[in-house]
């Protein structure tokens, strides 16, 4: 029973964790692109 909690809680914690990742690089892309119209206004 404790042996299937456990791989219960680590596929959760793999899910959220790869989940968290995608997140991540979204908001690094979104960040990009707002920096790149910046220097376009700019020049």
């Amino acid at each position: 029973m404790k042996r299937t909690i456990a791989s219960l809680c680590a596929a959760v914690f793999a899910v959220l964790a790869l989940g968290a990742c995608n997140t991540v690089q979204g908001i690094g892309k979104d960040i990009e692109k707002g920096g790149e119209a910046i220097q376009r206004a700019v020049k």
